[in-house]
């Protein structure tokens, strides 16, 4: 117990001592030592006296989010420093597809966006050769083979369904051989009318590539619901006559590199409810039977 404290003590003792005999109130003296929680150092300060030493609370950290990212940012503060504070610091970032606009519109650069994203899924970013994403792997997120997965609430990346799809050229399937296709066009046959795995609207996708493919090589498809099964229509080179493309199932989308061999998207918080599907580069374009990822969109 050190001397200020002791000193302090003895002060406000005596004063209430003195105080006690003049009010005539009976005064049962006690250990100094006998005090409650209360009576601490920072709760008996007085004016005059001296700085005290400050009790640190270290299980109440500050985490940094996305206001404290802007702030950096605006600041001038070099993407460096930020990727650094984003994979030292605690922290919890929102990227809501809202979340990620107000941070580009802030000057947000992209790469340190990605970090924060990968921040929120688990991923081990580690800033080496300036080069954000070099040191995460599949294995960071406990995935063990190549598919297609999305973010569930907790954090979790989970698989998507996958289901049989039978692929034919041209106008084979008959329910889609409308419009002048030619016969390069691929059209594809789903058994069932409903993926049995229903998402919300601006959930995660992650694209968990073979060695050699990339995002990009994926298509994400729009089923044409039927009442026992699901159909779309892709073109692998074909040309469409007066449509010009114009009842093609495909979907823009743009995948966005993290690490080797990971990729993620986000589905449109204003895309349509029905049938999706994500159809890997070994199976587009091919004829038979071969799998895509499957969902719907459902509210």
């Amino acid at each position: 117990m050190d001397s200020q404290y002791l000193r302090r003590h003895y002060r406000y003792l005596a004063g209430f001592l003195l105080l006690s005999l003049l009010l005539g109130v009976p005064f049962a003296a006690q250990p100094i030592w006998a005090q409650d929680a209360s009576d601490t150092p920072e709760n008996n300060a007085g004016p005059n006296d001296g700085p005290l030493q400050h009790n640190t609370d270290y299980s109440r950290i500050h985490q940094i989010d996305n206001d404290a990212i802007i702030r950096m940012s605006k600041a001038g503060l070099d993407d460096q420093i930020l990727l650094q504070t984003i994979q030292l610091q605690p922290g919890h970032y929102d990227t809501t597809p809202d979340d990620l606009i107000a941070l580009k519109n802030a000057g947000v650069s992209q790469r340190v966006i990605s970090a924060m994203q990968a921040h929120g899924t688990g991923l081990d970013l580690r800033v080496q050769h300036d080069t954000p994403g070099s040191g995460a792997t599949p294995q960071a997120l406990g995935l063990d083979d190549p598919g297609v997965y999305y973010k569930a609430k907790n954090g979790e990346w989970l698989p998507l369904k996958h289901e049989r799809v039978t692929q034919k050229s041209g106008g084979t399937l008959k329910s889609l051989a409308t419009h002048g296709i030619i016969s390069r066009d691929m059209n594809g046959h789903v058994e069932g009318a409903k993926s049995s795995l229903a998402l919300p609207t601006g959930v995660e996708i992650l694209l968990y590539t073979q060695v050699g493919n990339e995002g990009g090589d994926y298509e994400l498809i729009r089923f044409r619901e039927h009442s026992d099964n699901r159909e779309f229509r892709t073109m692998t080179g074909g040309v469409f006559h007066s449509q010009s493309g114009a009842d093609r199932d495909e979907i823009d989308f743009a995948p966005r590199k993290i690490a080797p061999q990971l990729y993620t998207f986000t589905v449109p918080i204003d895309i349509e409810k029905g049938e999706y599907g994500v159809l890997p580069p070994a199976t587009a374009g091919v004829e038979g039977s071969a799998k895509i990822y499957t969902f719907s969109i459902r509210e």
